[in-house]
Order: C-alpha cells, then structure tokens, then sequence
C-alpha cells in the first residue's frame, strides 16, 4: 500500500491561496466597513514583501485596519506614534549596562518596537527626518545596526506608515529616497452613503466581533514564494519598462505633456514593484500569468509618490495622479499572441 501523498499542481495551489486571501478579506470585513481597493493593495504588498504608506484624514479606521489585519496574519503586531520628540533608539532599541552578582558590568541590547513581523508607524511625518531615517534600513536590509552590532529583524517583517494629509504644520515630509522604499502609496477616501450609515450602526453597539487567525508567518513565507513564481511574459516586461520610462521628462520618448508637466519620474525600483504587484493580483485571483490589467491596477498606487509635477502642472490643477492616468491611457498595451498563432 502506498504512502506517498500525490502532490498537487500549481493551478490547486493558487486555488487555495485565492480561497484563503477570499476568507481573509472576510474576516477583515467584519471590522472594517468597505475600502475593498485598500485591503487588496496591503493584501498585494505582503505578499510579495513590499511596505506600505496610508494616507488619508484621521478616523478612517487605518490605524483599526492594520491590527486587525496582524490578528488574522497571526503575527507580532507593534506600534509606534511618532512625534516631534521621537529618537531614532526608541524606534530601534539601545544597549543597557548590566550589572551582575560578581560586579561585572556589560553592555545588553534592548530591542525596540521595530523587531516585530507588522510594524504600524503611525503619522510617520511628523517626527524628524533623524528619527524617520531609523527606519531605512529595516525596511531596506531588514536589520538594525545598533553600535557596531547588526540584528537581523523577524520574518515576515513590513512596515505599515500612516501620513494625515490635511495637517502641513508641525509635519516633516518624508525625504524621496525613503517614499521610495514604499512600494505603495495607498489614499484611503472616505466611506459611502451606505458604508457610513453600516459603520454607525457597527460600531455603536456593544459587541466586539472576534476574527479568526487565518494564516502563520510560516505560511506567508510559503505564499510569497508562491506569488514569486507567477510568470510574466516579456510583453509585460516591456509594457512596465516602457511604463516607467515614460514618467521620466528627460528621455526621449517621453511623452509631450511629461516633460511639460514633470520635474522628475519614476525610477526602477518603481518597475520592480509593478511587476511584484501585478504577480500578487494574478495569483490573489488564481491565475499563472500576469495580465496587463494587473499592471495598471496598481500602477496610481506605485507610481503615485514616485512622479512630482512641477510648477506649471499645478499651476493648471494637474496632480501627479492625472499624469499617471493620461500616460495609462496614452501608452499602448501589448498586443499578446494567443498559443498556437
């Protein structure tokens, strides 16, 4: 009698995955009142290793949105509100002296808040650019250097930032090369006539709905590699390639109204997180390949804090976001032979 378990084919696995990312979004929405395109894209960014920056004004549940989110994940959950009087070792950890019984004293690390798998960093503008550079490399490397010692951070590890944008004053905003590191730039708007009548009438009763832990860190390790595996034809590669290069008012097939309205575009990082962003919509769907329109679903979102328009565009009222959606429109897709032509 055989013991061997029949192994099962990629088709039955993005199955399950779109069957339990279906569940998650479930869960989430026992808590969290509508905002479908926001939780898809964090969904897109975990997946696939990617941070996060929620903008959008206070009481729209971000902060309720990302806890809730660890609690399903099953995963270390930590916190920090950043301040003006925020240090970069509050954020890190620092090393202790410790005495012991013999009278010997050495030094010990303390770890901060930033050594947990989802680390939610709340109105991250408005501590200094010292402090908000202490993030860098864990998001980057995915370690800490503390004196001349480097830690390795837990894995999975993503950082959640949330920006309030209505407040300018007391603010630091964030330097280009740290927007960066965020693969998506997320607004989260406000609630529907529906969804806001929904939420008053959730939220002012007594019970606490329970969410269930649906996934380990384990298991999204196994998912990320899974969504890592989801193929892109070289028409998409050049599809994102030449989306990309287009942003910028410098090269020469820039379209006219980029190098009107554009100081500086996206660079390749901003390729690299289109393409991981199309493969977590693909195989959040159950699909092998990554199809255009996955690219240009997420391309405001990755694309967004990445374009600055100058002077003149907003002079016309033109945001970075009209640009991104005129050059969607303006680049043609790639016309993908079918199999057997």
């Amino acid at each position: 009698m055989s013991t061997t378990q029949p192994t099962r084919n990629l088709g039955d696995i993005l199955q399950e995955f779109r069957q339990h990312r279906g569940i998650m979004q479930q869960e989430l929405q026992k808590v969290i009142v509508g905002q479908d395109d926001v939780i898809e894209q964090i969904f897109a960014a975990i997946f696939t290793r990617g941070h996060c920056l929620l903008e959008g004004v206070p009481g729209l549940a971000k902060t309720l949105m990302v806890s809730t989110l660890a609690r399903i994940l099953d995963l270390g959950f930590k916190r920090i509100q950043f301040t003006p009087d925020l240090m970069p070792s509050d954020i890190t950890g620092t090393n202790v002296l410790d005495e012991d019984e013999h009278g010997r004293r050495s030094f010990r690390f303390v770890e901060g808040p930033v050594f947990s798998n989802i680390l939610l960093a709340d109105e991250i503008n408005r501590t200094p650019p010292k402090t908000q550079a202490a993030l860098l490399q864990a998001m980057q490397e995915r370690e800490v250097t503390v004196g001349q010692t480097t830690y390795t951070l837990p894995d999975p590890f993503f950082v959640i930032a949330t920006q309030n944008p209505i407040e300018q004053e007391g603010t630091y905003p964030l330097p280009e090369a740290q927007l960066d590191r965020f693969m998506f730039n997320i607004k989260v708007g406000y609630p529907s006539a529906s969804e806001e009548e929904q939420i008053l009438t959730s939220t002012t009763r007594q019970d606490k709905p329970e969410v269930r832990k649906i996934l380990s860190s384990r298991a999204i390790l196994n998912l990320q590699k899974l969504v890592g595996s989801v193929a892109v034809s070289e028409y998409i590669i050049k599809y994102v390639a030449t989306l990309v290069r287009a942003t910028r008012p410098k090269d020469e097939k820039a379209p006219k109204f980029v190098r009107e309205w554009v100081d500086w575009g996206a660079g390749p990082r901003a390729g690299q997180f289109l393409i991981y962003g199309g493969k977590a919509l693909a195989a959040m769907d159950g699909r092998f390949a990554v199809a255009v329109e996955d690219i240009q679903k997420v391309a405001v979102p990755v694309l967004r804090h990445r374009v600055s328009t100058n002077f003149q565009a907003q002079a016309e009222g033109v945001t970075n976001e009209d640009v991104i959606a005129k050059l969607l429109k303006e680049i043609p897709t790639p016309e993908i032979p079918k199999y057997g032509t």
